[in-house]
């Protein structure tokens, strides 16, 4: 097992965290340990490639130190990077070209029975291919192989477009690309066995939207998860579905439904490409990275071509914090990852260390709402909490920029929600400008106005689908 302490790199942000003083975060460490990298003599060169659907290679180069006294840390270097590539980027098979000891040790953790075995197991689900570490050399590494597609941007006839989030689904009906209504209703499908209750509550929802209209054209779904073909592949609104239920119920659920709505046509997308593509919608731009805070982390990302790329963009599962003693996903079991920092669990996890209580029955959805109560009204350690997740924002945003190119990042869901949206807006700036300069010069951060961040996202969704003539 490698421990996540010690790393001898290791770098405190220079903005002080009051409710997190033990926040390291993972890109200040890696500035540091390639810094020194470069310094040593003969540095040796490293290669990860990952193999996804259809052939697509991504490949990632970087540096790690010659000197066996560094072993541990390239081993740490490294294993955070390919965490961090599997769950942007996905992939069920893992190339590592660079020392034996390195590519070993990878293998190790990324096996059944090692550190990282909810990965291997996740990957393998995903991409129905049986998940592998390969080690290799450097040179022997297998070659970038990319491609991008469009997606949405279609605005004619009559549309619905559902987001089904952690705590609530949202639901538009769009005429010609126009909104005509928009509808939120609570619900908690990560307390729910029975895939009834998902099934029934998408439907609701559907059926709504479509008896404020005509008829309806097209279905376009924003929801949490992977879905290929517009089959839900693996999501965490269903943890409590058993495995049998989400094969024979969950998988096929909005093909089915949408065939019981009449044969309509639906196109099914990661609730974060959506957040991505409303923000290069609303904006007219490209390089749009989308990150919707709610009852999870959600991203997705729009390409120079404003196409998406086919990544994973499961933030949620990447490393931010070094921190031993960071919070642990109960999920995936790793510590320090995106759940942690950009989610009602993070502020909820703030709201503890700045001594508010909450009562232990709330829901969490409930629990953000007193904080953002409190928030409204000028409450100074609730306004502690917003600050605190403005400078997990800016270090995070600056780790992403080393794996996508960014123009415009766009925050949306309920954490971002009323005056506590701003001040994380306003303090990821100011980080930005003083820690960052290079990235605040080049990225714009958006937060869009109160009725979009809400149901922004269901409206982008009824754009998916074309309607073939």
């Amino acid at each position: 097992m490698i421990p996540m302490n010690p790393f001898t790199f290791n770098q405190h942000p220079k903005h002080h965290l009051v409710l997190d003083p033990d926040y390291l975060p993972i890109v200040l460490a890696f500035r540091a340990f390639e810094h020194a990298v470069k310094e040593e003599a003969s540095p040796i060169k490293v290669g990860i490639a990952l193999e996804r659907s259809q052939g697509q290679i991504a490949t990632y180069e970087t540096q790690i130190f010659s000197s066996e006294k560094y072993q541990h840390e390239n081993i740490l270097y490294i294993e955070r990077l390919v965490k961090t590539l599997l769950w942007l980027k996905g992939g069920f098979r893992v190339f590592i070209g660079g020392p034996e000891y390195l590519g070993q040790a990878i293998q190790d953790i990324y096996s059944k029975d090692g550190q990282r075995s909810f990965d291997q197991a996740f990957m393998s689900r995903v991409y129905e291919h049986p998940f592998k570490v390969i080690i290799t050399t450097y040179d022997s590494l297998p070659q970038t192989n990319e491609t991008s597609k469009p997606i949405g941007r279609h605005l004619n006839g009559y549309r619905i477009g559902f987001d089904a989030g952690g705590s609530d689904r949202k639901v538009s009906a769009v005429i010609d690309g126009n909104p005509i209504y928009s509808e939120e209703i609570v619900w908690y499908p990560k307390l729910h066995h029975d895939p009834n209750y998902h099934i029934e509550g998408v439907k609701d929802s559907l059926l709504r939207a479509a008896s404020k209209m005509p008829r309806v054209d097209a279905i376009g779904v924003s929801a949490a998860g992977i879905y290929i073909d517009n089959k839900t592949m693996v999501g965490s609104l269903y943890i409590q579905v058993n495995d049998q239920d989400f094969h024979d119920k969950i998988k096929d659920m909005y093909l089915d439904i949408a065939k019981e709505m009449g044969d309509i046509p639906i196109e099914v997308a990661n609730d974060g490409d959506v957040t991505a593509l409303a923000g290069a919608m609303s904006l007219g731009k490209h390089q749009v990275l989308g990150i919707a805070m709610g009852t999870s982390e959600a991203a997705g990302y729009v390409d120079e071509f404003g196409n998406i790329t086919g990544w994973l963009n499961e933030l949620a599962f990447v490393p931010l914090d070094l921190n031993p003693n960071a919070e642990v996903d109960p999920w995936s079991g790793d510590l320090g990852v995106g759940v942690e920092y950009f989610s009602q669990e993070a502020i909820i996890k703030l709201a503890k260390a700045a001594k508010i209580e909450l009562e232990d029955d709330l829901s969490p959805a409930s629990k953000l709402k007193m904080i953002q109560s409190m928030m409204a009204y000028g409450d100074p350690k609730a306004e502690e909490i917003y600050q605190t997740m403005g400078a997990y924002l800016a270090y995070g945003l600056a780790y992403y920029s080393l794996f996508y190119k960014i123009q415009v990042v766009m925050i949306l869901g309920r954490v971002t929600s009323g005056k506590g949206g701003e001040i994380m807006l306003d303090v990821a700036k100011d980080i930005l400008a003083d820690e960052f300069p290079e990235l605040a010069s080049t990225i714009e951060i958006v937060l869009p106005d109160e009725n979009n961040r809400r149901v922004g996202q269901s409206i982008a969704a009824a754009s998916l689908p074309e309607i073939k003539k």
